[in-house]
């Protein structure tokens, strides 16, 4: 399975409620470049954090889920999201918080995120 299916399918998985959020972002693909990956990382956060309105609001609700229903079904078919999708989350986001691989790179990856060092 790649990254992209192994993403769409988490994110089922959130809608279904067989995982918790945080459960599925804890199972992203470390240090992933791909910009598709990190906006739907970003929508699953954005998932969460809005539960109390979506329990108040049927309709959001039901907005919100076709909109993850659409990221799944693009990425579990490998393709990539829409440019719109994608700049909207990096108009507030630098790079998604994905977990980093638990070895050298790794730690090196998380050292300069926390200095605030972007690398290349």
């Amino acid at each position: 399975m790649n990254d992209r299916e192994l993403v769409a399918n988490l994110i089922r998985q959130v809608l279904i409620s067989r995982l918790c959020v945080r459960e599925a972002i804890l199972q992203f693909p470390r240090d992933t470049e791909d910009k598709s990956i990190q906006a739907a990382y970003h929508a699953l956060v954005h998932y969460e954090a809005d539960e109390d309105l979506r329990l108040q609001d049927e309709v959001y609700r039901e907005e919100q889920d076709d909109y993850l229903e659409y990221i799944s079904q693009t990425l579990e078919k490998g393709e990539d999201l829409p440019e719109n999708i994608i700049k909207n989350y990096e108009k507030y986001y630098e790079c998604a918080n994905i977990l980093h691989e638990e070895n050298a790179k790794g730690f090196l990856h998380s050292f300069f995120r926390f200095l605030n060092i972007r690398r290349k």
